[in-house]
């Protein structure tokens, strides 16, 4: 078992950075591919960036591709979220998840364990 637990969230103003964490129990975190999702009320869960297990592999969703950066540091079985130039349309709940198959990274469903989330609010 995996326990996630991200924070960092909080409220900022647009253009602004925030660096969401996501801390990890259990001796397996290196086995994991990582992800950061987020979700508004009333819309499904959008996938935000996925890191692999040693870091090489990085994506990231399209309305984030060059402002997001995701890192991991296994020592520390932590994964990170580096969030400049936030808009107000990046406002949302971030969630942390971690997979160990090779399925798609952008499918919900396919990742194995889940954080609670932290809110992310950007003032216009």
């Amino acid at each position: 078992q995996v326990q996630l637990v991200e924070s960092g969230g909080g409220l900022v103003q647009a253009g602004g950075s925030l660096r969401l964490s996501c801390a990890a129990s259990g001796r397996t975190f290196s086995r994991y591919a990582m992800g950061w999702f987020r979700q508004v009320p009333g819309k499904e869960r959008e996938f935000v960036a996925v890191i692999g297990v040693n870091g090489a592999f990085r994506y990231y969703g399209d309305s984030v591709k060059g402002r997001f950066t995701i890192s991991r540091d296994n020592a520390k079985n932590t994964v990170y979220l580096q969030m400049n130039s936030l808009k107000p349309e990046d406002t949302a709940v971030y969630y942390c998840s971690g997979k160990v198959s090779s399925t798609s990274y952008t499918v919900t469903s396919n990742y194995d364990y889940w954080g609670q989330g932290t809110q992310v609010t950007v003032s216009s």
